[in-house]
């Protein structure tokens, strides 16, 4: 139902732009965009029914397996397409990577007055803005 949804929208909007192309303020994009839509809407239902095929294999396959071979013949075979696994094994991408930890005791320094000299600036511009006022609260 979503593909024969997304084709008609793809299609609609194709025609959308064929007319904004026959208009007084068409333009050659408006030609392109017209003749792109109706091959989105190709691919969508192409891309649908290649999925479904590929999935019909899939359980194909792996129904003839189970039914033709017991259970030490198919330990022994090779993995097939059907047998592929569905996850990305570990260590196949490269790790990570890690956050630099605070060891150099000059980076650490440096880093303590940068932050010191950000917070002098902070202040400096709620004193310039006007909306500095006292922390000491009267208890009148």
């Amino acid at each position: 139902m979503l593909v024969i949804v997304a084709a008609l929208a793809c299609l609609a909007l194709g025609w959308w732009q064929w007319e904004r192309y026959e208009s007084a303020s068409g333009t050659g994009q408006n030609l392109g965009y017209a003749l792109q839509w109706p091959l989105f809407a190709g691919f969508a239902v192409f891309a649908y029914f290649r999925f479904v095929r590929l999935e019909s294999e899939s359980e194909a396959d792996a129904n003839t397996a189970e039914k033709a071979e017991p259970a030490a013949a198919k330990a022994r075979r090779r993995p097939t397409k059907a047998d592929a696994p569905r996850e990305i094994p570990a260590g196949l991408l490269p790790e990570r990577p890690k956050a630099a930890r605070d060891d150099d005791p000059v980076l650490a320094e440096y880093n303590k007055y940068l932050s010191e000299l950000h917070a002098k600036d902070i202040d400096q511009h709620i004193r310039d803005a006007g909306l500095a006022h006292d922390t000491q609260r009267s208890a009148g």
